[in-house]
């Protein structure tokens, strides 16, 4: 992909040719004859513009839909999907935009007929063209080493010396523990790893690599050396840098390598046989992601209006049976270990925790709390007071289905004692996942990091639609338990 002002000027005027060319095509006499005789397109008047008016109607779609794809022009390494869902997002603007213009100024109106042909078009045509410039120059992987450690450096640039990677330089992280010297345990030209300052907090490396800054500047490096591969080089997967460096690659559509020795099992794709072995940062296939974000908002639009009568009245409930707040703020950690907020309906009494110094686990529901209020006896048993997380999958910080998200400093504590509990957040949390249906919670750690990877490595659609049929099952089960409690 070029990084260029060939970028600019090809994006900026193949958007421009194609528009005006699908004005062209769908003003034709035979094509809106043809496409009127459809039913629902019957009522729209067929009079294609002739000279001036269609100039004018020419000039301006072309104006309208170049000027709102501008997010779009600046050179900017991304995912596939990401392409597709922004173009889309922008065309729909665009078509907007016009039919604003026509409805409050008629001398520049587009056709509605013209609007309605030109827009399913303009939904293939536009995505494609930028992901045929997205495609990849006929030359071989250019690509930069990340990490923290220096033999683990100086050793995966050896290995990919051995394939037809082009290796441009590193970046090296801040917060390695930085020694004078290091040597390579198999680098077989004897070289000498030396560390020294460089002015953006990254470190130089004397070995035969050109120094490209600390990580701070990866992603301006991704887009200004066209880079195709990251190859991490990280002493341990640590969550704040090895995660931060995937989302990168995640966010850029660049693909991710590490040496076999020191990679994580679960990140890696299936059958490599190479010593630099492919990190899947998107284990999800094309189809299984959109059908997985269709349902979350699906599952999750469905539920707040369905529910919203609930909703109200589990609100109405919390403040007759003690006063206090509705709902209930913590911070969770998230995908590629970042955090956000999740919200709850308040189940204990106001500052359970403060009260107690207690540290409670997201699934401390078994047993009998005295800080739990009647009401909120009610709300764990049937899982009501997750609901209002269902806002969370809505907005895309959480899924439907995936491991339970953990507060930062419980997962802080887990990771001294299970060393793969860090994988968990190579995905998205989720309201449910393979370990809440097999009634294993955060007390288990051990057993829970079994169950989430589990889901890691066989999610699909598929799998994700047993899971919440069995979860449903179980809330309902546990609702007729309450009311057969209390009529018994």
């Amino acid at each position: 992909m070029d990084t260029g002002w060939g970028y600019r000027v090809a994006s900026v005027g193949g958007v421009a040719a194609l528009v005006g060319l699908a004005v062209m095509l769908v003003n034709n006499g035979a094509v809106q004859a043809t496409v009127s005789t459809a039913p629902v397109l019957a009522r729209l008047p067929v009079d294609p513009p002739t000279g001036a008016e269609f100039v004018i109607e020419v000039a301006l779609t072309v104006a309208v839909v170049t000027g709102a794809f501008v997010p779009l022009y600046k050179p900017r390494p991304r995912r596939i999907l990401d392409i597709v869902a922004l173009a889309h997002k922008r065309t729909f603007v665009a078509v907007f935009a016009l039919a604003a213009i026509g409805y409050f100024d008629y001398t520049y109106k587009v056709p509605r007929l013209t609007l309605v042909l030109i827009t399913p078009l303009l939904l293939v045509v536009l995505p494609a063209w930028f992901v045929w410039l997205r495609r990849p120059e006929a030359r071989s992987e250019r690509a930069v080493i990340v990490g923290d450690d220096l033999a683990e450096i100086s050793r995966v640039a050896h290995a990919a010396r051995e394939t037809d990677l082009t290796l441009l330089g590193y970046l090296f992280s801040t917060q390695a523990n930085m020694g004078a010297r290091s040597q390579s345990a198999d680098d077989q030209e004897g070289t000498t790893v030396e560390a020294a300052s460089v002015a953006d907090g990254g470190r130089e490396l004397h070995i035969s690599l050109e120094q490209l800054g600390g990580l701070s500047r990866l992603e301006d490096v991704l887009v200004t050396h066209d880079v195709d591969t990251v190859i991490l080089a990280f002493g341990e997967t640590d969550r704040a840098e090895f995660f931060g460096a995937l989302d990168a690659c995640y966010e850029h559509g660049v693909a991710a390598k590490a040496h076999r020795d020191t990679a994580d099992v679960v990140l890696l794709a299936e059958d490599d046989p190479g010593t630099l072995v492919d990190v899947d940062i998107e284990p999800w296939d094309v189809q299984d992601h959109i059908m997985k974000r269709a349902f979350d908002v699906a599952f999750a639009g469905a539920g707040l209006i369905g529910l919203s009568p609930v909703i109200l009245a589990i609100a109405i409930a919390i403040k007759l049976d003690d006063g206090g707040s509705i709902l209930y703020q913590q911070e969770r950690t998230a995908v590629f270990g970042e955090t956000f907020d999740v919200y709850k309906f308040r189940s204990m009494v106001e500052d359970a925790e403060s009260v107690t110094g207690a540290t409670i686990s997201d699934e401390d529901e078994g047993g009998v709390d005295p800080r739990v209020t009647r009401v909120g006896r009610v709300l764990r048993q049937t899982h009501l007071d997750e609901m209002p997380q269902l806002w969370a999958v809505l907005s895309g910080k959480m899924s439907v289905v995936g491991p339970r998200p953990e507060r930062p400093e419980i997962d802080a504590d887990i990771q001294h004692g299970v060393d793969d509990w860090p994988k968990r957040w190579f995905v998205k949390p989720g309201l449910t996942g393979l370990a809440q249906i097999n009634d294993v919670t955060g007390k288990e750690p051990d057993r829970k990091i079994r169950y989430d990877l589990q889901y890691i490595k066989r999610q699909s659609f598929s799998f994700d639609m047993k899971i919440v049929t069995r979860q449903i099952w179980k809330v309902l089960v546990d609702a007729a338990a309450i009311v057969t409690d209390e009529e018994g």
